[in-house]
């Protein structure tokens, strides 16, 4: 009888390792489920702050940018792209408005630092050159001078007729840039590069 009982008492601790370990081992699957998703969050949130270290993303509101960009439409922005340069004439920017930093708007870089910008008789004219400007919706209908003072930009709108930029409210400081706007990625139809029109006045 005893050794029919001991033969029992040692099935019966047989039976419990393999029940413990598969407790054991739920246990540790389960830990390293929790692992996987912390890393994969952390992953994802190193990305996300590199990526906007290096770019930002705008939606275009209005018509001011027209034919160049529709309203609506989402921007990249390089925010790279002045830290070891400066913006050029014919660059399109992304900028806090100065009456309102909150704001962004989107304009196309005309006048750079101690120039002279001229709108008269439908064209525009920057140290007494007029500009070729295939971008423009339509001539401007408005007139008028403007000398760009150190460490300022003169922005407009390739809508010109129907743009509240530099001719309306004054220049921009080159401290207020965002950077320079790279690509449309939304809507997808409309995706493609932005065009920036150089130039280098005499």
């Amino acid at each position: 009888m005893n050794h029919d009982f001991d033969q029992d008492l040692d099935s019966y601790h047989s039976e419990k390792i393999p029940e413990s370990s598969e407790i054991k081992g739920g246990r540790t699957g389960l830990k390293r489920i929790v692992l996987d998703i912390l890393e994969t969050l952390f992953i994802s949130a190193v990305l996300f702050l590199a990526i906007n270290a290096v770019s930002a993303r705008i939606r275009v509101d209005g018509f001011s940018m027209e034919p160049s960009l529709h309203s609506g439409e989402f921007v990249i922005v390089n925010k790279l792209a002045y830290r070891y340069g400066s913006p050029k004439r014919g660059d399109v920017i992304v900028f806090h408005f100065p009456g309102d930093p909150q704001q962004e708007y989107i304009k196309r870089v005309i006048g750079l630092p101690g120039d002279e910008v001229l709108v008269s008789d439908g064209t525009v004219q920057v140290n007494g050159e007029a500009l070729d400007e295939p971008y423009i919706l339509q001539s401007p209908s408005y007139r008028g001078s403007w000398q760009v003072p150190e460490g300022h930009l003169f922005v407009m709108g390739d809508n010109r007729n129907n743009s509240s930029d530099s001719h309306n409210w004054g220049t921009v400081g080159l401290d207020y840039v965002v950077g320079k706007a790279l690509v449309v990625y939304w809507p997808v139809s409309d995706w493609g590069p932005v065009e920036h029109y150089p130039f280098t006045p005499q």
